[in-house]
């Protein structure tokens, strides 16, 4: 079958290939097969996805020697996905990949979790679960708004030392009162998805969490309104009804949202290729480094770069799209 020949949208696509239980991907067709590549994943999906997005692919992995078959087409969420199976996993053809314009997401994985067995997803909560920075918008209420945003900037972009960052936007708080945080949390908007994520990952038996550089009064409130297993944040410090301008015991960092995921593993019995982790900023890579697949939302260029799976054009429903992808596995097209 003529890659040229498919028709334009994959949920049509079954009628023409009816005639083969598996198919590998040429750069010009698809030639019928017997058995199907699983020793690495790509997965596309998007509301856009088409032929032509197939056909871009299969340059890619003839490019970087990279064989690849085919499953029969899903959706998660509403969104159309192909899962291809691959000879091997190429670091070089997830840069490649990360390098190309796309109108949908593409992600080269050398593992994938699924929903068929228990996991864990622990996710950030500022710019990931919700859609702003709390502090931002605290130092916003309180008068120091455009400093506040200029060190949160540097920080999420890796430029400067998280802990230090933290304490420094922190004591610029100082004075402001704390119905200042009831304000925010009253208005705090979701990330679209963020329900149907959530309730997704709890009927299939996993465990979900946040592990948060913010403050507990707004994971809290997720936590509740969510039924999130656990939440890992920073207390905000407060005397007479006033910010004090410290924080309350340790800081969750980068290695504290890292352990935090280990330790929920541990205590749930969750192994390693069962875990993932979801965030944008420069303080989520160890966490997403120590999970089995980490997910980077909307991310700043460095973590985009070293994310294994980047989701550039879907809010968290894109994260049941990749762990939704491998009930594919278990189809064939005749």
């Amino acid at each position: 079958m003529l890659l040229s020949q498919l028709p334009r949208s994959p949920h049509d696509w079954s009628q023409a290939l009816c005639g083969a239980p598996c198919w590998q991907l040429s750069p010009e067709a698809l030639l019928p097969a017997a058995s199907a590549h699983d020793g690495a994943w790509l997965v596309l999906f998007g509301k856009a996805l088409g032929a032509r997005h197939l056909t871009q692919v299969a340059t890619l992995l003839a490019d970087h020697r990279v064989e690849a078959s085919l499953y029969p087409v899903g959706e998660q969420a509403g969104v159309s996905l192909l899962l291809l199976g691959a000879s091997r996993f190429s670091p070089e053809l997830v840069l490649a990949l990360k390098g190309q314009e796309w109108d949908i997401d593409a992600c080269h994985l050398a593992t994938l979790p699924t929903l068929g067995a228990p996991g864990l997803l622990v996710m950030d909560m500022d710019s990931t679960a919700i859609q702003i920075e709390c502090i931002d918008e605290i130092a916003r209420l309180a008068g120091v708004g455009e400093q506040v945003a200029a060190v949160t900037a540097a920080a999420m972009q890796g430029k400067l030392e998280f802990a230090d960052s933290l304490r420094s936007r922190v004591a610029l708080l100082k004075g402001a009162p704390v119905a200042i945080l009831d304000e925010v949390a009253a208005a705090m908007p979701w990330m679209p998805g963020l329900q149907l994520m959530v309730d997704t990952l709890k009927q299939a038996g996993w465990t979900v969490a946040i592990a948060s550089g913010g403050f507990t009064r707004f994971a809290s409130e997720l936590q509740q309104a969510l039924g999130l297993d656990a939440i890992f944040a920073n207390e905000l410090a407060v005397e007479g009804g006033m910010l004090t301008g410290l924080v309350s015991g340790p800081i969750v960092d980068a290695a504290a949202k890292a352990e935090a995921l280990l330790q929920l593993a541990r205590e749930h019995g969750i192994p390693a290729a069962q875990t993932v982790a979801v965030g944008d900023g420069a303080n989520d890579l160890k966490m997403m480094g120590v999970a089995g697949l980490g997910i980077a939302i909307h991310a700043k260029p460095l973590v985009r770069a070293q994310a294994a799976a980047t989701l550039n054009h879907h809010d968290l429903e894109g994260v049941l799209c990749l762990l939704g992808a491998l009930a594919c596995r278990d189809r064939r097209w005749s």
